[in-house]
């Protein structure tokens, strides 16, 4: 199904985390351009301001910028209750916010982790917490969980949290979605592989993952696009590109210990291994 054929979400608001560049800037833009309203998140306050115009201008588009470091344990709450106090009912949120810890697990020291746990696994499911019973009363809501493929496949030495925390937010997509099917709600857990953002710049990995084939990669917008479709549809888990597909069916029909063995082969080449 293409973009144009989806129905229209004018009327509808979109809280998109971590919106501030790289995939989350690509969903608001794609949002925008199918109609929604927005509510922009994320630490950087001057680059939601400069993406909220850009919407403003291109699409006529009502964007509300809040501010949040979703490593707070407050910080949820309070952006909900920000939002409530504007007026506003989210129809569609895109738990989008993330980043990754490089080097092996006793590196980073444990508040680093906690942090990265509240923001990977915590607050996505806070926020949906908060927000999926006035969905529920509305009948319609659409919760996008952005994992990703590491989430699929073996765990690899360095960045230890990063495909558990994925891994994680496959496996609450799959409930949730079940919970909710027979109200109005769509829940889907979008898996992209190697994306180009700054994700790969901010985790110290752009030098190794450089060398990466050019069709192992996707544009944000592409992912986007892709996964948005696949939410409307009712897909419960959608892994982008037909490359990660492949993937993933392979290392899944393989047995376990070879898989797991190609990997460790591999991790090199998308890991850091420092440790």
């Amino acid at each position: 199904m293409s973009a144009t054929a989806l129905p229209a979400l004018s009327g509808k608001f979109a809280l998109v985390t971590g919106a501030s560049a790289g995939i989350g800037a690509a969903f608001a833009r794609e949002l925008a351009a199918r109609g929604a309203a927005l509510v922009l998140t994320a630490r950087r306050t001057e680059r939601l301001e400069a993406l909220a115009a850009e919407l403003r201008e291109r699409h006529g588009t009502r964007s509300e910028c809040i501010a949040a470091d979703l490593a707070d344990p407050a910080a949820p709450a309070a952006l909900c209750t920000e939002i409530e106090r504007r007026g506003i009912a989210i129809d569609i949120l895109i738990n989008n916010a993330g980043y990754g810890l490089p080097g092996h697990f006793t590196k980073p020291s444990w508040a680093e982790h906690a942090a990265f746990i509240q923001v990977m696994m915590s607050a996505p499911c806070e926020l949906a917490y908060r927000l999926l019973p006035a969905m529920q009363r509305r009948g319609y809501g659409r919760i996008g969980n952005i994992a990703s493929l590491a989430g699929h496949i073996p765990g690899s030495a360095g960045h230890t949290l990063y495909g558990a925390s994925k891994a994680f937010l496959i496996k609450f997509s799959q409930s949730l979605a079940l919970e909710n099917k027979a109200r109005g709600i769509h829940v889907c857990a979008i898996c992209p592989g190697f994306t180009y953002s700054e994700f790969h710049d901010v985790t110290g990995t752009r030098g190794v993952v450089s060398k990466m084939p050019a069709y192992m990669w996707l544009s944000a917008e592409a992912v986007v696009r892709e996964g948005l479709d696949a939410m409307e549809r009712g897909e419960i888990v959608h892994v982008t590109g037909r490359v990660n597909r492949f993937i993933k069916g392979l290392l899944k029909v393989i047995p376990d210990r070879m898989a797991l063995r190609i990997i460790e082969k591999r991790q090199g080449d998308f890991r850091n291994q420092e440790t």
